[in-house]
């Protein structure tokens, strides 16, 4: 059994920073590959990063210099920080695996960012 809790969205201004957490009831060892998605109102759910359990990562151009994802195999922990946060970057955020064939989604974490 896997519940996905993501935690640490807020309210900040445009430049702003934010880390997301993304933290598992069990063991994520057994996940190859790990994302974060983001959706906002209107528009579809996106990835936005992702991480193999080596620790290579990939990112999308819209976020690619500005957010970084890691993940902490021993604490069940993937970690999301955002950088130079956009006005467009607002959305709610989800963790899951990638590709996302499970249905881990958890509640998500608010972020909005202010100009």
């Amino acid at each position: 059994q896997v519940q996905l809790v993501e935690s640490g969205g807020g309210l900040v201004q445009a430049g702003g920073s934010l880390r997301l957490s993304c933290e598992a009831s069990g063991s994520i060892f057994k996940f190859n590959v790990m994302g974060w998605y983001r959706q906002a109102p209107g528009k579809q759910r996106e990835l936005v990063a992702l991480i193999t359990i080596s620790g290579r990562t990939n990112f999308p151009d819209s976020v690619r210099g500005r957010f970084t994802i890691s993940r902490d195999n021993a604490k069940n922990t993937v970690y999301l920080q955002m950088d130079s946060l956009k006005p467009e970057d607002t959305a709610v955020y989800y963790c899951n695996t990638f590709p996302a064939v499970r249905n881990y989604w958890g509640q998500g974490t608010q972020v909005t960012v202010s100009s």
